[in-house]
């Protein structure tokens, strides 16, 4: 039996494509270089929770896994500030009633492939990808077994920011790349649950400990833990290069976050086992060469983690060129890659601005007082006129709308608010009536 697709990686992303490509009867065979995950004790300290939302919701619900999955995930209705004193501010994400969720990467990445694997999906593990061979349409493997070529179907590269299949794409004529590297690295600690085996801290929400040049946040985990990871400069005055020892590593956490030591009683030895993570944001141009490769997910467009979306615009890659290929099939493949590509290009790279920005926003902005009265304007906004305004949080988390659509509005939105707050303490003095008319001219402008 013949193949329709080879997928070059059994992450996030390339099991729920492989996934969504048998469930619409295309024979395929998925490769990913590690050992089954689901029989191996994965290494601590890589990000081992993700905040999943609308975009990653739809796309499990498509492939019959949202309630599953759901099942598992922790609700986080908004971010619980706290500030060096170790008082806390809760500041909501939207309405009462939406929220993102705090879910296991390790479980659903173990529930897609099992998954996949009941829909007839094919996985061969310990299969490293060498990069592809564009002349003669293959990519080139590695195994155990030694080396041979994945030929005569079209290939799907998820694997990774590292990708090999990438690295081949950028060495041909007229392929743009570019990678950025944030000056801040990460690095994560846990916080246990309590000795009566409850929560420490509030489950249903994203804690963060803001410090301007850095910060500290933290998920919720079904087993009553807390996955903190912190985010700091490598090299300056505060920065990785001076937390080499211990005694510093204890003078910074009790400087910059005091109630983490109590918290997290094994804080320094997490710090001091668990490797520090590199931060980049990935852009290539095009992403697909004729009917022989398509890169997703990370592969293509990797961003910083800083509005929670990398894992769903992956996801939403998925649902769209699954959405392509019902669209216009697989008798042109070039056309139907070339149609998902232009189609999602500006909307990847949107997110990467936005995740940027966010960045900037979740350590240096949320504590500022003028900040904090814009989100509460914007959220009584969203209350009293629901079909005339959404914040761009709420489109990009809680709703569907293309990302450079969300970016756009977002920037409008950013003028009225400033219009609106002025010369006021309370969005109990907003001026309504003005308000209404910036909304008419705020929709007028984003038409």
């Amino acid at each position: 039996m013949s193949t329709d697709f080879h997928v070059v990686g059994s992450g996030l992303a390339g099991t729920l494509m492989a996934l969504y490509l048998a469930q619409n009867g295309y024979r395929t065979e998925l490769y990913e270089r590690r050992q089954d995950m689901r029989k191996i004790e994965l290494p601590a300290g890589r990000s081992i929770n993700l905040a999943l939302s609308a975009r990653g919701i739809f796309a499990l619900e498509e492939v019959g896994l949202k309630d599953r999955v759901l099942k598992q995930a922790l609700p986080m209705r908004g971010r619980m500030m706290h500030d060096r004193a170790s008082q806390l501010t809760f500041q909501a994400y939207g309405q009462p009633h939406e929220h993102i969720n705090s879910i296991s990467r390790s479980y659903l990445n173990e529930v897609l492939l099992e998954a996949a694997e009941a829909a007839g999906v094919n996985i061969h593990f310990e299969q490293r990808c060498l990069g592809y061979d564009f002349t003669q349409g293959e990519a080139l493997m590695e195994g155990p077994q030694g080396k041979y070529a994945l030929k005569d179907a079209p290939v799907i590269g998820a694997d990774g920011a590292g990708s090999a299949l990438r690295q081949s794409l950028t060495q041909r004529v007229r392929v743009n790349y570019h990678q950025d590297y944030l000056p801040h690295g990460y690095k994560e600690v846990t916080i246990p649950a309590g000795v009566d085996g409850a929560f420490q801290m509030e489950p249903n929400a994203l804690h963060i400990w803001p410090r301007e040049n850095f910060m500290l946040i933290a998920l919720p985990n079904p087993d009553k833990t807390f996955t903190c990871t912190l985010f700091l400069a490598f090299e300056g005055a505060v920065s990785f290069e001076q937390l080499q020892h211990a005694q510093a590593i204890t003078n910074f956490f009790e400087t910059y976050f005091p109630d983490v030591p109590t918290l997290a009683p094994d804080y320094l030895k997490d710090f001091m086992s668990n490797p520090t993570g590199v931060l980049s944001t990935l852009r290539c141009d095009p992403w697909y060469v004729k009917d022989q490769l398509l890169l997703i997910g990370d592969a293509s467009h990797a961003i910083v983690p800083f509005f929670g979306q990398g894992m769903n615009a992956a996801f939403e890659d998925c649902t769209l060129l699954n959405q392509a290929l019902k669209t216009h099939g697989t008798g042109d493949l070039e056309a139907t890659f070339k149609a998902f590509y232009t189609d999602r290009k500006p909307n990847a790279e949107a997110i990467a601005d936005m995740a940027l920005d966010n960045f900037i926003e979740m350590r240096d902005t949320v504590a500022d007082p003028a900040f904090l009265l814009h989100k509460k304007v914007a959220l009584a906004l969203e209350k009293r006129y629901p079909e005339q305004f959404a914040s761009r949080y709420n489109m990009v988390s809680f709703q569907r709308v293309p990302y450079a659509q969300a970016q756009l509005q977002g920037r409008l939105q950013k003028e009225l608010l400033s219009a609106l707050c002025k010369d006021i303490q309370s969005p109990e003095e907003v001026d309504w009536s003005l308000a209404e008319t910036l909304l008419q001219n705020l929709t007028g402008a984003a038409s």
